[in-house]
């Protein structure tokens, strides 16, 4: 099948080339032009302008860092909606604001054009791996009709409802592991203060209870230091800020989000907002004045 993908970054990449493999035809734009010539090297056809790839394909999908980009990428001035024909389908795979997925959506209405918001979960190794977890709202035909697309790119499609489920899924889902790995954080450095090695800790604890998908992703990065950015702490700062949006918005209290969106912001106004979250560590290691 011949796709547009719009926007090839650190997830956008990887799941572009997950579907080339997979033997479709890609049709690609990203501003950075660098981005765009990696991927016609793998085989995917460059466009100038997101208008051009809506222009060339039926199906059209968009991974891009935040609301105003993907309102930018599809109502702007070169944008999809300016390519599109009736009946193009819209996979928006961006992690935005549902309110902004709902506006966009009738925006594409209005022309006919069919969107559902399909954002993923797993980062990096898992948008290389294919096996991300994809949380999906929109009409349930259009997500039958590009199952098979999504499930490329993911291990799991989960459908959740009209338009802008599938970003409230995703804040909170993005909410859980903010929390997760400030509590992961806060208790091992217990541990290490109280003498007790936190490399055994986590042998101890991990297939208990207490255990998690998040622990045992994020523990090993922070027992070596490595924040190296499968997610960075700047895109969960700009997921945190729609989950507090959101929350706003329909009366749902979130202090937990809000308290652990003051620590990332502390990191981030220490420089280390490009670092992987798991960096999260480093607050409790700033205030107490132990590492880990």
């Amino acid at each position: 099948m011949k796709i547009g993908f719009i926007g090839l970054g650190i997830m956008g990449k990887p799941m572009a080339l997950n579907l080339i493999k997979a033997g479709h035809d890609l049709c690609v734009y990203d501003v950075a032009k660098a981005n765009v010539s990696f991927m016609a090297a793998a085989g995917a056809q460059a466009c100038t302008s997101s208008k051009a790839v809506a222009e060339n394909c039926p199906l059209v999908i968009t991974m891009l860092p935040n609301s105003p980009n993907v309102r930018e990428a599809v109502l702007g001035t070169g944008g999809v909606l300016e390519g599109a024909r009736s009946g193009t389908i819209l996979i928006d795979m961006s992690s935005i604001a549902p309110q902004a997925s709902q506006e966009i959506h009738a925006a594409c209405a209005g022309k006919g054009v069919r969107m559902i918001d399909a954002p993923v979960s797993g980062g990096e190794p898992k948008a290389i791996d294919g096996t991300l977890s994809i949380m999906v709202g929109g009409a349930r035909e259009d997500f039958e009709q590009v199952y098979d697309i999504l499930m490329v790119m993911g291990a799991s499609a989960i459908y959740c409802g009209t338009i802008g489920a599938g970003n409230t899924v995703k804040l909170a889902n993005q909410v859980i592991v903010a929390v997760n790995i400030a509590a992961v954080s806060e208790a091992f450095l217990l541990a290490s203060k109280a003498g007790v090695d936190p490399n055994l800790v986590f042998d101890a604890i991990k297939s208990g209870l207490a255990g998690s998908a998040v622990m045992n992703a994020k523990m090993p990065k922070i027992l070596t230091r490595d924040y190296s950015p499968g997610f960075k702490i700047d895109l969960h700062i700009k997921d945190l800020g729609n989950a507090l949006e959101t929350g706003h918005a329909v009366g749902s209290p979130l202090p937990l989000t809000a308290l652990v969106m003051e620590m990332f912001q502390t990191l981030h106004s220490d420089g280390c907002g490009q670092e992987d979250h798991s960096g999260l560590a480093k607050w409790y290691e700033k205030i107490s004045g132990r590492q880990i």
